[in-house]
Parts: C-alpha cells; structure tokens; sequence
C-alpha cells in the first residue's frame, strides 16, 4: 500500500468511500440547533432524558427521536436505571469538532461584526 502525505498507509478505495459515508453521516448530528445543545449539555456528564427535556425545553418525544438518531450514530451510548434512561457521549473526543466548529464561527462573527461597523461609520462619514 502506499503512503499518502501524513504517512500513513493509503486506504483501500472501497474502505475510503465508506468512511466518507460515515463521516458525512455522522456530522448530520451536527446539523440541528437541539442536537448541538444536547451535546453540550452532556460535555461534563451523563443525563437522564427528563432532565435533558428540562434543561432544553423540549417535549421527551421531541427529544427522543434527537437521542435515538444520536445513538443510531453511536454518538451516544445510554444506560437504563430503574424507569429512567441516562445519556452520555460515547467519544468525548467528538467535543474537539464541536468545539473547532463553534470557534470558526465566533471567528467568522466577529470578523463580520467587525466589517458591519466599518461600513456603518463609513456611511455616516458620507
């Protein structure tokens, strides 16, 4: 096999195209506003899915399909104790994308603000 630039072994091309598939799969969890509370709020600890609805202010069915999409993902890894259902993150290193998403973000924000505040005193220059 050969190596690609970070040295290591190049994937087989089947192998390759399934991992983007999952990957793609994977940051869907990222593409709602609920699912990224949720996986903020688990950062520090596990949760049961009444204090989640609680602490997010959305309907248990509501969030339940969220949690169960997250799982299916193996996003999430849950536990059950006596009638309620706990939630924590399987892989808390998915917290590094989180948190690099959230700073490019902040990054763009401020830039933008930045950039609105340049054009409003050049209006008012004008």
């Amino acid at each position: 096999m050969l190596s690609n630039r970070m040295g290591k072994k190049k994937m087989r091309p089947d192998i390759e195209r399934e991992l983007y598939r999952c990957h793609a799969d994977m940051c869907k969890v990222f593409s709602h506003p609920t699912r990224l509370e949720i996986l903020h709020r688990l950062r520090e600890q596990e949760m049961s899915v009444s204090d989640l609805a609680r602490r997010l202010e959305v309907s248990i069915g509501n969030l339940s399909q969220h949690l169960n999409m997250m799982k299916q993902r193996r996003v999430l890894v849950s536990r059950k104790d006596g009638n309620s259902v706990y939630y924590r993150l399987a892989n808390p290193k998915l917290l590094k994308a989180f948190d690099m998403i959230r700073e490019i973000l902040l990054e763009q924000m401020q830039r933008e603000s930045v950039l609105v505040r340049h054009m409003e005193q050049a209006r008012a220059r004008s």
